[in-house]
């Protein structure tokens, strides 16, 4: 009994073995290059207030502006005003009693179906297209790619993202900031402050049948196994960047889809760029982009992916600077 026990064991390292072996190599074969920022020639223009076509500017370029704020948008013409109102409220105020704060806001369209590139580019004409520009996409990228671009055409020192729904409040911004400057001295002047709703963990399982809970603890789990340590949420869209941490990390990343937050973050702990982990206020507003189930199957077949990839070596990185 022991010896056939014995086999049976030895019998299913090996089919464990050769299926890590078989998913690996899937991986290898089917890794893709880093996409390209423009896809498309009328991704490299913006529209200014009047109507008339300009050429976004480059992260590459010297900053010209203490904030920018890059707001990923895929069919949100209803969620998106309370958000830029929000947004562009307290920027407003801010800058009123500081005249040297000087912001943008970028909304970038990622392939919207609806009406989400007019209702941001009144804010343009409002505002002004110094402080409100719309990027909108052919196609649609994924929210990490949409983000990918914005950042890219951002003049400021520091860079927010920020999701359209509007679920962090917006003034949260200053505990970043302050996260942000606690980590000085910055290496290479690269530091990130991400916001967190770990804190608010138990009240959510509250809230969530056992199976969502389920599925959010193996979520959590694979992060921490596969990709990243010592961050409780990965996946909060209110995250705070240095202008050199989001050209070096952003300039590597391969995802473009949900798991995107998950390799930007692999790839910062890569470059041994400190990382903040800050509680923010955050509310569940209704119209999520995640189907529960399959998005996080996606998720789990990303996350298992990106480290087979950087493990294989069918993506790498370097220690240098990349532009793209």
């Amino acid at each position: 009994m022991s010896w056939l026990l014995l086999q049976l064991a030895v019998l299913g390292v090996a089919l464990a073995a050769a299926a890590l072996i078989l998913i690996s190599f899937v991986a290898f074969i089917t890794a893709t290059k880093m996409p390209h920022l423009h896809q498309h020639e009328e991704e490299r223009f913006f529209l200014n207030a009047r109507g008339q076509k300009e050429t976004l500017p480059s992260i590459w370029d010297s900053p010209t502006k203490r904030l920018s704020v890059v707001v990923p948008s895929y069919n949100e013409e209803k969620r998106l005003p309370v958000m830029m109102d929000e947004a562009l409220g307290y920027l407003e105020e801010r800058q009123k009693q500081d005249p040297t704060f000087a912001y943008e806001v970028i909304v970038v369209d990622d392939g919207s179906k609806d009406q989400t590139s007019k209702v941001a580019f009144k804010y343009c004409q409002n505002y002004g297209s110094d402080k409100v520009r719309v990027i909108t996409l052919v196609k649609n990228r994924g929210k990490g790619g949409a983000i990918r671009m914005g950042i890219f055409s951002s003049r400021g020192e520091k860079i927010l993202m920020a999701d359209a729904d509007g679920a962090t409040k917006f003034p949260d911004v200053e505990k970043l900031e302050k996260g942000l400057n606690d980590l000085q001295p910055w290496p290479e002047q690269m530091a990130i402050a991400c916001g967190s709703r770990a804190h608010l963990e138990k009240e959510s399982i509250a809230q969530r049948s056992y199976f969502r809970t389920l599925l959010m603890y193996g979520f959590h789990f694979l992060v921490w196994f596969l990709c990243v340590k010592g961050i409780r949420d990965t996946q909060c869209g209110f995250k705070l960047f240095t202008r050199e941490a989001a050209s070096r990390t952003f300039s590597s990343l391969h995802i473009e889809r949900w798991a995107f937050d998950v390799e930007l973050l692999y790839i910062a702990q890569f470059f041994k760029i400190p990382i903040a982990e800050i509680a923010v206020n955050w509310t569940e507003i209704e119209g999520s982009k995640l189907v529960p189930f399959w998005s996080w199957l996606q998720m789990g077949k990303d996350l298992l992916f990106i480290r087979l990839r950087y493990l294989t070596g069918a993506w790498k990185l370097e220690q240098t600077k990349k532009k793209n």
